[in-house]
């Protein structure tokens, strides 16, 4: 679980995003941030008994920085408004299947999958739900799977189907998207709970068979 005081140090950083307030409240920070590498210890242990591959990982390989970049943005705020953790066997740099959770107060989740690969690794992906279509609707059919996550979502979706592929193929639905994205929404509550881990190990759990077929994609 989460203390109320981190959810609380993010509600006060989105009203005050700059740094003289930040500055003024680095300990309110850094209180936070270890509360939340803390909890991601947890999460990684937790994880690690269905996917041994991240047992080995640390906090510090899956958490990011609070810092944004904003050089080529329009928008200067210095700081995220939530705290975030990617946990996959290559940690958060590597762009692989896998499960993140999201803290920002009133707009929690967790979730997983792959976030816009690169063209090469997209076509595998498409290949392998093209070629195995039946294994991959067991998986996104199944009662677990659907209790947590009613839909995929593509993120961008293509209007058209992609080379080599028709539009009455029986996977086009999938064929055509850029990710394949699952998330569970979770409120303040929960992330303050003892339950939380137990709730997000079931939520990770549920998609890991999702997880495996991307990552089988890529290989």
């Amino acid at each position: 679980m989460l203390h109320p005081s981190t959810l609380q140090f993010i509600k006060e950083l989105k009203k005050n995003n700059n740094k003289p307030w930040f500055d003024a409240n680095r300990k309110k920070y850094e209180a936070a941030k270890a509360d939340f590498v803390s909890w991601v210890e947890i999460l990684i242990a937790a994880i690690a008994k269905f996917n041994p591959a991240v047992a080995s990982l640390k906090a510090k390989d899956c958490t990011f920085r609070i810092n944004r970049d904003i050089r080529f943005s329009k928008d200067k705020s210095p700081y995220k408004t939530n705290m975030g953790a990617y946990i996959n066997p290559g940690g958060k740099k590597i762009n692989t299947p896998g499960y993140y959770f999201h803290c920002e107060p009133g707009q929690n989740f967790a979730a997983g999958g792959l976030y816009i690969p690169e063209p090469a690794v997209l076509a595998k992906v498409r290949q392998e739900i093209d070629y195995n279509f039946d294994e991959w609707k067991k998986i996104i059919g199944s009662k677990t799977f659907k209790k947590y996550f009613p839909k995929i979502d593509g993120i961008e979706v293509l209007s058209r189907p992609p080379k080599g592929y028709s539009d009455d193929n029986p996977a086009i639905e999938f064929l055509k998207m850029k990710s394949y994205i699952v998330s569970r929404p979770l409120d303040d509550k929960e992330l303050t709970s003892k339950t939380l881990v137990k709730e997000a190990a079931k939520t990770y759990e549920a998609m890991k068979p999702m997880i495996d077929f991307l990552n089988n994609a890529m290989n």
